[in-house]
């Protein structure tokens, strides 16, 4: 297949780029140009989309150190090991309840609706929300010991909000509508 040349002004910044992956990679100038494009077009949605202002958020909340990476793995294994089917260590529920308190103050002065706090808690990964009528949520979780965590979180987070909160439990799913004072 014949090669297609492209000529490229490159600025200091870029020269000085492609000079360091040339002597990292060991390849030629032509190489790594053409791994970057095929990266880039990988990537070309995470790079340019919406999706940008998630990973800056992401960024913001652990630089903070308030949050952390953990995988959902080890998740399911702490939560398994205070969870015995309808019996959970009374020390674990008093630190969620008391760590639910606390997130009361917070949620109060941030958000103004369960669309947001919903968002929020989604994009930390606990849930999948997604919109009914109204203001209606579906909410679901990755795994019932996950369910019952959040939704002990949820309950105890929400008592300061602008609105009240219905909640519809179900076998796998819940159904949370915010509600008028």
């Amino acid at each position: 297949m014949p090669a297609d040349r492209v000529t490229v002004s490159l600025d200091d910044d870029s020269r000085s780029a492609l000079e360091q992956l040339t002597e990292q990679t060991e390849g030629s100038r032509s190489e790594v140009v053409r791994e970057a494009i095929s990266f880039y077009t990988a990537n070309f949605e995470s790079a340019k989309a919406s999706n940008s202002d998630d990973l800056q958020t992401y960024y913001q909340m652990l630089t903070t150190g308030e949050h952390i990476l953990l995988d959902v793995d080890l998740l399911h294994a702490f939560l398994n090991r205070v969870d015995d089917g309808d019996q959970h260590d009374s020390e674990f529920l008093e630190t969620v309840d008391r760590v639910a308190h606390y997130h009361t103050q917070e949620y109060a002065k941030r958000f103004d609706s369960l669309g947001e706090l919903l968002n929020w808690l989604s994009f930390c990964g606990f849930l999948t929300a997604r919109k009914m009528e109204g203001d209606s949520y579906q909410v679901v979780f990755p795994s019932e010991s996950v369910r019952w965590f959040m939704m002990r979180f949820i309950q105890g987070s929400i008592e300061d909000l602008p609105f009240e909160v219905e909640i519809e439990e179900s076998v796998s799913k819940v159904l949370l509508t915010e509600c008028e004072d």
